[in-house]
């Protein structure tokens, strides 16, 4: 049996941005409990050059939105990146899922070589449906998640890889 573009794009994202809404649950809980400033964790960076932990919720929101949006053949909607709370970077989170279920697996299905084009910084990206999708969207998907959990690790907040998997 073939898996879905639907089951391999929508379905998969879904569920982590659902686990890492979770997480930023047990990160303002640990903040609370350890009399933390919140923001000291939004905005904390694991390296000098690398985005602080609200950039990385703001960029896996925008690979979800984008890729449901482009498959979908939709424009893709714009959200400022203006949050710098927990409660902001989740609701952010509840709006990119809405969005992203917003489209049906018929819609996301008929994109396995509909041609994707967009531009990433100075370069135009082209990519065929499946290959945007396991080539572009889901690395850089996971990357901006598991930047974000190391950042609530090495903060302190008890997560494990039951929570990062959304098992918990």
């Amino acid at each position: 049996m073939a898996i879905s573009m639907y089951q391999a794009s929508v379905e998969p994202v879904v569920h982590q941005l659902k686990a890492l809404s979770a997480i930023l649950d047990k990160a303002e809980a640990h903040c609370t409990a350890k009399k933390i400033d919140p923001t000291a964790i939004t905005k904390f960076r694991l390296r000098p050059d690398m985005l602080p932990f609200s950039a990385q919720i703001q960029i896996a929101s925008d690979m979800a939105k984008s890729m449901a949006s482009r498959l979908a053949g939709a424009d893709v909607p714009s959200f400022p990146d203006t949050e710098t709370t927990f409660g902001e970077l989740k609701a952010r989170i509840a709006k990119t899922i809405e969005h992203v279920a917003s489209f049906t697996p018929a819609q996301i299905d008929a994109s396995t070589d509909r041609d994707i084009a967009f531009k990433a910084g100075p370069n135009e990206l082209k990519f065929k449906g499946a290959g945007y999708v396991t080539s572009w969207v889901l690395p850089n998907f996971y990357f901006h998640v598991t930047t974000a959990y190391a950042i609530l690790r090495h903060n302190g907040v008890e997560l494990g890889k039951g929570d990062f998997l959304g098992l918990r």
